[in-house]
């Protein structure tokens, strides 16, 4: 049985999303993610509490905080990677992971939000390659699979993204002899693959070494004039002042800040988002 529970919309006298950056010289239409009223708890600790963003279609959004903050269960969200507890999402007006009824919201099946996925790629800490397969597999499954490509068309398509990342002589190795850097960078060119309206990263450079952490950073600065709508969570303080459109800053499970780059970079309203700066700066 699908899970059911009432549409939350905003609440009286809550003041609506602050309006964001339009893209720089994008043009892209489609990846508009409206978040509403998000919560979501495990067991006692609540990890998002009544969240509400509007990114627009082909912005780089770029989401800082201390851990624990709730940001990368913000970004699982946004593709139904973790169920919420109140709240809503959409891209482009579809609700994620759920259809409307009234006024209840009703859990799709596993295969109905599989198809959604395919319009919002995620970039995970850890890589998440298939270690069976070799890099061009790793790339060529997923169009494969949904019916999106024939195979001469995914190993096309492949070959395009392998060029992307810098890796096209990568094509026939296997995870495990590449390096960290290369690693994520497949990952990436893999989830392109599915020409998604939106992508996700959650903390790209995380697991990697010091020296590797520019070559990730450099392939998604080049996706950032690409169209695609970019979320990313990071530490990267250097990344986000000069590709994000917006930095939306949260603590506890809420965003307390947002803004351009500059705004609440360089000129933070809050306390606790001044705090974390000179923390990290």
């Amino acid at each position: 049985m699908s899970e059911a529970f009432d549409l939350y919309v905003t609440r009286p006298g809550q003041a609506a999303p602050e309006a964001v950056a339009t893209p720089r010289t994008r043009t892209q239409t489609a990846g508009r993610i409206e978040i509403s009223n998000l919560s979501k708890s495990f067991g006692l600790h609540k990890a998002l509490n009544d969240v509400s963003l509007t990114i627009e279609p082909g912005t780089v959004t770029v989401i800082l905080g201390p851990s624990g903050s709730g940001k990368s269960t913000l970004l699982r969200t946004i593709n139904h990677l973790e169920r919420v507890d109140e709240g809503f999402i959409q891209i482009d007006g579809d609700y994620v992971g759920y259809r409307r009824k009234g006024d209840k919201l009703y859990e799709l099946k596993e295969k109905a939000i599989l198809k959604q996925r395919i319009h919002c790629g995620y970039v995970f800490q850890n890589f998440n390659l298939f270690p069976h397969m070799t890099v061009l597999d790793n790339i060529i499954e997923a169009p494969i699979v949904h019916g999106l490509l024939n195979r001469k068309q995914a190993i096309e398509r492949a070959y395009e993204l392998l060029d992307t990342v810098g890796l096209r002589e990568k094509a026939n190795a296997w995870p495990r002899h590449l390096s960290g850097g290369q690693q994520q960078r497949i990952a990436i060119a893999r989830a392109l693959a599915l020409n998604p309206k939106v992508m996700l990263f959650d903390e790209p450079t995380s697991a990697l070494d010091p020296e590797l952490v520019g070559e990730v950073l450099d392939v998604i600065k080049k996706l950032a004039e690409s169209g695609v709508t970019l979320v990313v969570v990071t530490h990267e303080i250097g990344f986000a002042r000069q590709v994000a459109d917006r930095v939306v800053f949260m603590v506890d499970g809420a965003v307390v800040e947002t803004g351009s780059a500059s705004q609440v970079l360089d000129n933070p309203r809050h306390q606790r988002t001044r705090r974390f700066l000179e923390k990290v700066l």
